[in-house]
């Protein structure tokens, strides 16, 4: 690999399980295999072995769905080398609320179209937006292809930070111009959003993902690269296919060719977009 190092870099979408402390729980949006899941331990040796500092950690809606407890415990853990997404449930209280920004959660995760996760489309789901604004975080939306379409109404009426998961899952059979592709591009272009140019194998078939290209590339141009971010997604829950760490980013540097646009969307926009420290490189 020829990816440039930096002094900072993240992977920005990942998943972790403590099974021995806490088991599946009841809220999970669907079944996942014990063989499927990654400890924190296990992620951090991942991370050492490719040059990665820091990380995003996504509470998994397969497995723990809205319980956030192994997420808060493992940040709290982390010496500040990882920051979180949660999946709240909209019932959940202000303390609770309060609770997970004082572990280092910064930001929030909806599955549009996924059973089990917390709706954007409910009435509810406004208490949870103004609690997210109060707290000043992000709103993260993973979906697959046309999913989005319903949520447009919302997503553009929320007052919040957007960062969109996975490139927007496309569906590569129908080309660029798929209404919840163009849609995506669309909030690229208002200025105010991010994406996170991760999870190829989610979308573009097996290694070398090249069928994610055009798709990458219209994402960079629409977002710009100041606004692009990328994650592993690993441990590749229900992945169709063998998956390795190591052709995800050669995927990302044949997006980015440019070593210093590799060290933005690697290291610099995600320490500003999180909150990561930038002098601070963490064992």
């Amino acid at each position: 690999m020829s990816l440039q190092p930096a002094s900072i870099r993240v992977d920005a979408h990942a998943h972790i399980y403590n099974l021995q402390r806490y088991p599946f729980h009841a809220s999970s949006g669907f079944h996942v295999l014990d063989n499927e899941v990654g400890s924190a331990e296990q992620f951090k040796c991942v991370l050492d072995a490719h040059g990665f500092t820091h990380a995003l950690l996504i509470n998994p809606l397969g497995g723990y769905g809205t319980d956030n407890r192994c997420l808060v415990e493992t940040l709290k853990g982390s010496n500040g080398r990882f920051k979180g997404v949660a999946v709240v449930a909209h019932d959940a209280s202000e303390s609770e609320f309060l609770a997970l920004k004082e572990s280092g959660v910064v930001g929030m995760r909806f599955n549009l179209g996924f059973e089990g996760s917390p709706s954007l489309l409910v009435p509810e789901a406004q208490r949870s937006l103004g609690l997210a604004r109060e707290l000043g975080w992000f709103i993260q939306i993973h979906y697959k292809q046309g999913a989005l379409i319903e949520a447009l109404p919302v997503l553009r009426s929320c007052r919040l930070p957007l960062i969109f998961d996975h490139c927007g899952r496309p569906d590569v059979t129908q080309g660029l111009t798929q209404p919840a592709f163009q849609a995506l591009l669309d909030f690229g272009r208002d200025g105010r959003s991010l994406i996170k140019l991760s999870a190829a194998f989610r979308f573009a078939g097996a290694f070398p993902y090249r069928e994610a290209d055009p798709y990458a590339q219209a994402l960079i141009e629409a977002f710009g690269i100041d606004r692009c971010l990328w994650g592993s997604d690993w441990p590749f829950l229900h992945a169709s296919h063998r998956v390795d760490y190591p052709t995800l980013l050669q995927a990302l540097e044949r997006w980015l060719p440019n070593p210093e646009d590799q060290a933005c969307v690697l290291g610099h926009n995600p320490a500003r977009v999180f909150g990561f420290n930038t002098t601070q490189f963490v064992n």
